[in-house]
C-alpha cells in the first residue's frame, strides 16, 4: 500500500527520457505505467502502482502528435480515478502556447483549450517552463509553477566570458523576455523587427539599435523552421557583430530547421531538452532541465516556494 502523500513521479511515453533523469535527481524510481494501443492507435494507459493519496506528478510534454496530449489527459484521468491525492500535469514545453489570443477572426485559442481540458481531466497543478506568452497562466484554473530558463542558461553564458555582449529580440513580442536576461549581464539589448507574409514565412526584418563589435545573443522561447533566428543571426552579422548565439528553451525544430542552422552564421545554438533532438548538429548544445524540475517537484511537496529556484539579477 503506498503510504499516504507520498510522492510518485510518471511520465508518458514521449518524455521518458527527460522524466527518467528529473526522477533520479529527486531521489526515486520513476512509478510503473503500461499504455495499450489498440491496432486503431487508441491508447489505454494505467497505472502498475498505487498511487491512492499520493501525490503524483506525470511527466509529458504536449509536442505533436496529439497523442501525447491524449496520452497525458488519460493518465491524469487514470490517476483521479484511482483516488490520488494530488495530480501534477508536469508539461516542459506547453504545446499550442502561441496560439495565446485571437489575433484574427474566426480562429480558436489553443492554450485556453488546452487548460480546459487540463482541468476536465482532473489536474490540480501545471508545472511548465518558458510559456510563449506570461499570460497563458491565467488560462487555468488552477496553480501554476512557471519555471524560467534562465537559471539554466544564464550560468553557461556567464562562463563565456563575453567582453561585449549585447543582447537580441528576433521580434518585438520577445522583447520582456530578452530584457529580462539582460539584466542578469547589465548589457544593452536591440530588437530585430520582423514582418511575416504568412506563418514560418517572413517578408522583411530591420534592426532596432547598434551591435557593432558586439557578442550577440538572441533570445526566444521556441525554435519552429529556424527562419526567424537564422535571419535575424545573419542581419546581426551584417551589422558588425563580432558574433551571434542563440538561447532557445525548447527546440521544436520541424522542417528545414537543422539544415537552416547548420548553414546558418550562428556561432551556437542552445537549448534544452523539453522536446528530444531528432538528429545531430554540430552547432546545438543542450542544456538539461532534469535537476530545475526535480528541485520544483521537492519544494512543492515541502510546501516551499518555487521563486527561490529564480536567479537573482
Amino acid at each position: 500500500m503506498a503510504a499516504i502523500n507520498a510522492v510518485k513521479i510518471f511520465s508518458g511515453s514521449a518524455s521518458n527520457y527527460l522524466a527518467k533523469e528529473i526522477a533520479k535527481y529527486y531521489g526515486k524510481d520513476l512509478g510503473a505505467v503500461t499504455t495499450l494501443r489498440f491496432s486503431d492507435g487508441e491508447m489505454s494507459p494505467s497505472f502498475d502502482e498505487s498511487v491512492r493519496g499520493c501525490d503524483v506528478f506525470i511527466i509529458q510534454s504536449t509536442f505533436p502528435t496529439a497523442d501525447n496530449l491524449m496520452e497525458l489527459l488519460l493518465m491524469i484521468d487514470a490517476a483521479r480515478r484511482a483516488s490520488a491525492h494530488y495530480v501534477t500535469a508536469v508539461i516542459p514545453y506547453f504545446g499550442y502556447s502561441r496560439q495565446d489570443r485571437k489575433d484574427r477572426p474566426r480562429v480558436g485559442i489553443g492554450a485556453k483549450l488546452i487548460g480546459n481540458l487540463l482541468t476536465a481531466a482532473g489536474a490540480d497543478r501545471l508545472m511548465t517552463i518558458d510559456l510563449h506568452a506570461g499570460q497563458i497562466q491565467g488560462f487555468m484554473d488552477f496553480p501554476v509553477d512557471h519555471l524560467e530558463g534562465n537559471a539554466i542558461f544564464v550560468p553557461y553564458l556567464k562562463s563565456l566570458n563575453l567582453q561585449n555582449i549585447v543582447f537580441a529580440s528576433p521580434d518585438v513580442g520577445g522583447v520582456v523576455r530578452t530584457r529580462n536576461m539582460a539584466k542578469f549581464f547589465n548589457a544593452e539589448m536591440v530588437i530585430c523587427d520582423k514582418h511575416r507574409k504568412r506563418a514560418n514565412e517572413i517578408a522583411s526584418m530591420q534592426l532596432i539599435g547598434d551591435v557593432k563589435g558586439a557578442d550577440v545573443v538572441l533570445v526566444d522561447d521556441l525554435i519552429d523552421t529556424g527562419g526567424t533566428l537564422c535571419k535575424a543571426a545573419q542581419l546581426l552579422m551584417d551589422k558588425g557583430a563580432n558574433s551571434v548565439r542563440a538561447v532557445v528553451t525548447h527546440p521544436v525544430l520541424s522542417g528545414k530547421a537543422y539544415e537552416n542552422i547548420s548553414n546558418s552564421v550562428l556561432t551556437e545554438l542552445l537549448v534544452t531538452d523539453t522536446i528530444p533532438q531528432k538528429q545531430t548538429c554540430d552547432k546545438i548544445k543542450v542544456l538539461s532541465v532534469a535537476e530545475l524540475f526535480a528541485k520544483a517537484i521537492g519544494r512543492i511537496r515541502d510546501h516551499e516556494s518555487i521563486s527561490s529556484l529564480f536567479i537573482k539579477y
